[in-house]
């Protein structure tokens, strides 16, 4: 008879945990059967026992006063961008003691997605999180962003949210959104402002947000191998079957502690970062990797994914798309990619499969924005063995609206109706603010436009994306081998 596997998922709040926490999380996974753990895209640490080691674990946590998860995420870890401080970012005020003063200030663990992000850095999301605070321009004061549960409906707090705040603010917001699920909870259309009266009840506010937020282009850094940071070395280490061995991360640990490096970091990308390495300690470092035959030079089109958590058929298919990609030597700056097999799996990226029974529905965001929620199909029901060249067309449609060369139509509002000749191609029309497309063969199935209407016999359309009107959309040559299916 099989014995039943079971995972076990501790939180890293914040993607950030003492060595010598980590190397007692690991004795103990090790005492109860498993050998390897790998990372969560919440910066979560995963492993799994069979059933005849529960009771064991359940002891040694217990009295390692440490806080698990078994089968279940009802409590999900908070993201932050600490991970990406001074090394991934500018210089502003939010530094590695505001971090900590606010994780020291949670005195309860969360239902809903926190995630504590600095504006000024591209590494770790904004906007996966259900209360998603992003740091202002004004010194410990933060905007809030929230995106309801179960769904992709994000509205911006009208004030601002002191630091020393958010534990507690965060606290209420979650009291309400449970108190009032039939509103607030997976709900096709929330009340805003409704929201906002009711939480103005609990929360006491004082800073009225005056500036927009304003983020910066999304340009993801590259996060492996030994590099230089002042007069300091960080390490990030990335493994493409996304495990670690326990065997390699206890030496981590111990390596950590010898040379009095008191942290380890987290990553979104599920990866694992080393920072503060003295120069002298760099041969030690060396002989570690050495040891484990870890390679840490991957291709930078293959970092780029986000896969779910645990997810094999996720995993297979990012492998075979990342040799397909090398094979076709495509190029993906400043492009992410996200693999969803499940409905609601908080995954971020600027295009995006989608599985549909045996097949992907391939988008992408608008401006190719990876944390814009507002999807545009590209095309729908992909057969596995044609995601690879339906993503290199789209890649080479984003290259033509963004080179150096071309205008950035997200920004203008204007483009060019052209855009370079292309075999077997159509004419279709395209909205320039979110590049979503309006077919007449296909008509618009989520406004109950019938297949073979045509465009200009519309009256009062305007987009189901982004909600720009008739004459915002330009016709424009597509490929017959790119349009929308």
């Amino acid at each position: 008879m099989e014995t039943q596997q079971h995972t076990v998922k501790v939180n890293l709040c914040g993607g950030v945990v003492s060595a010598g926490d980590l190397y007692e999380i690991l004795l103990i996974a090790q005492r109860a059967g498993a050998t390897e753990v790998c990372f969560g895209t919440r910066q979560q640490l995963f492993f799994n026992i069979n059933s005849n080691m529960l009771e064991d674990l359940e002891y040694s946590m217990l009295a390692a006063a440490i806080n698990y998860e078994l089968n279940a995420d009802q409590r999900p870890n908070m993201v932050s961008s600490y991970v990406a401080d001074t090394i991934f970012n500018s210089e502003g005020w939010l530094t590695e003691g505001v971090y900590k003063d606010i994780f020291d200030l949670f005195t309860h663990q969360p239902q809903v997605k926190i995630n504590l992000v600095d504006s000024s850095q591209t590494f770790v999301p904004f906007f996966t999180g259900n209360l998603n605070f992003i740091s202002s321009a004004i010194s410990n004061y933060w905007y809030l962003y929230v995106r309801f549960p179960k769904t992709n409906q994000i509205c911006c707090c009208p004030v601002l949210i002191y630091s020393d705040d958010i534990p507690e603010a965060s606290k209420k917001i979650e009291q309400l959104i449970f108190h009032h699920k039939d509103e607030f909870y997976e709900q096709l259309n929330v009340n805003e402002l409704r929201f906002f009266e009711l939480l103005k009840e609990r929360v006491g506010f004082s800073q009225p947000v005056t500036d927009k937020l304003i983020l910066p282009d999304f340009q993801l850094p590259y996060y492996e191998g030994f590099n230089k940071h002042g007069n300091k070395l960080w390490l990030g280490i990335y493994r493409r079957n996304e495990y670690f061995s326990i065997d390699f991360l206890t030496d981590v640990c111990q390596l950590c502690l010898q040379t009095r490096i008191g942290q380890l970091y987290i990553t979104p990308w599920k990866s694992l970062l080393i920072k503060n390495i003295d120069n002298n300690d760099k041969s030690a470092w060396g002989r570690l990797l050495n040891k484990h035959r870890l390679n840490v030079r991957h291709a930078a089109n293959e970092l780029n994914w986000q896969t779910e958590d645990q997810c094999r058929e996720g995993l297979e298919l990012k492998k075979q798309l990342v040799r397909e990609f090398e094979e076709a030597d495509l190029r993906t700056y400043r492009l992410c990619f996200a693999i969803k097999t499940q409905a609601r799996s908080g995954l971020f990226g600027s295009i995006i499969l989608k599985k549909r029974d045996a097949d992907w529905d391939v988008m992408y965001t608008r401006d190719f924005n990876p944390n814009s929620k507002d999807f545009v199909t590209y095309k729908k029901r992909v057969p596995r063995n044609g995601l690879s060249k339906s993503l290199e067309e789209l890649c080479q449609l984003y290259y033509n609206f963004y080179s150096d060369n071309e205008p950035d139509i997200a920004v203008t509002g204007k483009a060019d109706n052209t855009y370079g000749s292309l075999p077997d191609t159509k004419q279709v029309y395209q909205c320039v603010h979110c590049l979503s497309i309006y077919d007449d063969a296909y008509g618009d199935e989520l406004k109950g436009i019938a297949a073979g209407t045509d465009f200009n016999v519309l009256n009062d359309y305007d987009c189901p994306v982004c909600s720009a009107p008739k004459q915002d959309f330009i016709l424009i040559n597509w490929s017959v081998t790119t349009q929308s299916l």
